[in-house]
């Protein structure tokens, strides 16, 4: 895991983006699936990995901003 990471997690109820070594939240979102899309949007600008928490903490998802990008061009 590289410094500047996006982590998307739960945040006081709802969910939250936090870059890796930041003390706050970039952003919040009610639903998980906001989140989700504005972390994988800055995972991309940041060329960083992207990972993506479950409600009691856990990561359940990590993805790189390789696979990101590839997956971007291919649609």
């Amino acid at each position: 895991m590289s410094k500047g990471d996006v982590h998307t997690l739960p945040h006081k109820g709802g969910w939250a983006n936090k870059i890796e070594g930041s003390r706050r939240v970039a952003n919040t979102a009610v639903k998980k699936t906001e989140s989700q899309a504005k972390g994988r949007e800055m995972a991309i600008n940041r060329k960083v990995e992207h990972l993506i928490h479950n409600k009691d903490g856990t990561i359940g998802q990590r993805t790189a901003t390789a696979m990101i990008c590839a997956g971007a061009r291919a649609r």
